[in-house]
């Protein structure tokens, strides 16, 4: 560490859940608008599974944006004005006749990426990229539901990084 750098002190808080479990966890949902009834279904499995962790739903935040290209920036913000344990990206694009499904789809997975690393709080892809309409109804709800995988790793990421000692945090405007 070079003169003058100081790192921050990790945040107390209580030792980290046992592994499978989400209590005491603040996590926060970030959904889509379209494509909404697939979203809906998404959130409902990510809100189950993480009650199945032992988070109550009430204590997950959901945050509501227009469509998936608009999750890596909000989920940025709430990483670094809520600081949570971490940020589930719930969304749906179905391809069309246009390439648009592709920067759509591409540029979402890059942006929740690097809000990821640039914030240091782990962000999940819960946003489906299906071929039609069939393949999005069957990503969204069990056995193949996309939500409650995404809020699982979520979960078992912040679990990994409370173990570890450190949650990965830089104050904005920073980089390691």
């Amino acid at each position: 560490m070079s003169a003058g750098v100081r790192r921050a002190a990790p945040r107390a808080k209580e030792p980290p859940p046992a592994r499978g479990s989400a209590a005491g966890l603040e996590l926060v949902v970030v959904a889509s608008r379209f494509n909404g009834a697939f979203v809906e279904s998404l959130i409902e499995g990510a809100l189950t599974a993480l009650e199945d962790m032992g988070l109550a739903r009430e204590r997950v935040r959901v945050v509501r944006v227009p469509g998936a290209f608009e999750l890596p920036l909000v989920a940025r913000e709430v990483a670094r004005r809520m600081r949570p344990d971490g940020v589930i990206a719930l969304g749906a694009v179905i391809r069309g006749e246009t390439p648009h499904f592709d920067f759509v789809a591409g540029e979402t997975a890059r942006g929740l990426m690097q809000a990821s690393l640039d914030t240091g709080i782990p962000m999940t892809f819960g946003v489906v990229t299906a071929n039609d309409t069939a393949q999005a109804e069957a990503r969204t709800r069990p056995p193949l539901d996309r939500g409650a995988e995404a809020a699982r790793a979520c979960a078992e990421t912040a679990q990994t990084l409370a173990e570890l000692g450190s949650r990965g945090r830089v104050r904005p405007g920073r980089r390691r």
